[in-house]
C-alpha cells in the first residue's frame, strides 16, 4: 500500500488480491460494509456470506442479515453453534470471546476450504485493536483476514463509508451477542439470555434504539445514551419497565446514571475500579 492511496483504495486493493471471498457476515455495520465492497469488487458470484446462528443471536439481527444479503446478490450460508454446549463458554471467564469465535470461525474456516475460496475475511476495524477483545486470538490462530483493519479503517470511518455508499445500515446502532450483557464469571444460560432478550426487545419498543440490559442476577441494569436518560427514569416509564421486568424474572431495575459505555462490563477485566481506588 502506498500513502497517497484513500483508505477506500487501500480496503479494495485487499479485497483484489483475492479473487473469491467469504465473509463472516452478522449484519451489522462493519460486516454489511465489508460484504458491500467485497460484492462491488469481485463480483456477487465470487463472494458468500456467512452467518453464525447461536442462542446469543437474536431473530431480529437474522433477518436483516438475511435481507441484506439478499438484497446484494450475493450466496448467504447460514451455520448453525451452539456456544453454551461449550463448557469454557457457559462458564463466562474473561476470554469467553475467544472460545466462542474459536469454535465459529473454525467452522467457517471449514467451510471456506470446502468451498476452495481464496480468502476468509472478518469485519474487525481498527478500533477493535484498543479494546479488550479476546476473540481477536481466535482470528489470529485460524489466519482470518481483516480488511478493514489493514486498510486502517475506524468504526468512523466504516460509517462514513457505508453513507457515501447509500447503506441503509450506516447509522445502525451496535448490537453484539446476548453474552456480552453477563458479568464475567457469572455463568450463562438459556433462560438468562432469553430474559436479557425479552427485556431489551421492550425497551426498544418504548423508544430506547440504543439499550443493554445488564445482567446481575435478579437485578437488571438498563444503560441508555445519556440524552435519554431522564426519559427513563420518568416514573410513568420506570414504572413500564420495572413492572415488565419484574414479569420475566428481574426482582430490581437500575439506571445506570453514566448512561451507556459500549463493552461497559470490561471494567472488571481493566480493573478501572481499582485503579480509580487507589488514584489521589
Amino acid at each position: 500500500m502506498t500513502k497517497t492511496m484513500s483508505k477506500t483504495d487501500q480496503l479494495k486493493a485487499v479485497i483484489r488480491s483475492r479473487p473469491k471471498a467469504l465473509v463472516a457476515f452478522s449484519g451489522g455495520v462493519d460486516s454489511t460494509l465489508l460484504l458491500k465492497v467485497c460484492r462491488d469488487v469481485l463480483g456477487p458470484r465470487n463472494v458468500t456470506a456467512v452467518t453464525g446462528v447461536s442462542q446469543t443471536y437474536t431473530p431480529e439481527e437474522l433477518r436483516t442479515a438475511r435481507r441484506v444479503a439478499h438484497g446484494l446478490g450475493v450466496r448467504h450460508v447460514l451455520i448453525p453453534t451452539d456456544e453454551l454446549a461449550c463448557a469454557d463458554f457457559a462458564a463466562n471467564p474473561a476470554d469467553r470471546c475467544y472460545h466462542c469465535k474459536r469454535e465459529l470461525f473454525g467452522k467457517i474456516a471449514g467451510l471456506a476450504g470446502t468451498l476452495g475460496l481464496d480468502a476468509f475475511y472478518d469485519a474487525s476495524n481498527v478500533d477493535d485493536l484498543s479494546d479488550y477483545r479476546p476473540g481477536r486470538r481466535a482470528t489470529e490462530e485460524l489466519g482470518v483476514v481483516s480488511p478493514l483493519v489493514l486498510a486502517g479503517f475506524s468504526k468512523r470511518d466504516v460509517r462514513a463509508l457505508s453513507k457515501r455508499l447509500g447503506l441503509a445500515s450506516w447509522d445502525k446502532p451496535a448490537n453484539p451477542c446476548l453474552a456480552s450483557r453477563v458479568p464475567y464469571g457469572t455463568p450463562i444460560n438459556l433462560e438468562t439470555l432469553d430474559r436479557i432478550r425479552a427485556g431489551e426487545k421492550f425497551l426498544r419498543a418504548l423508544g430506547f434504539p440504543v439499550v443493554r440490559l445488564r445482567h446481575h442476577g435478579e437485578l437488571a441494569r438498563i444503560e441508555v445514551p445519556a440524552a435519554d436518560l431522564a426519559r427513563l427514569i420518568r416514573p410513568a416509564t420506570a414504572r413500564k419497565v420495572a413492572v415488565k421486568l419484574r414479569s420475566i424474572g428481574y426482582l430490581w431495575t437500575a439506571a445506570d446514571l453514566e448512561g451507556y459505555s459500549m463493552g461497559s462490563l470490561n471494567r472488571a477485566v481493566r480493573g478501572e475500579a481499582r485503579a480509580a481506588k487507589s488514584s489521589p
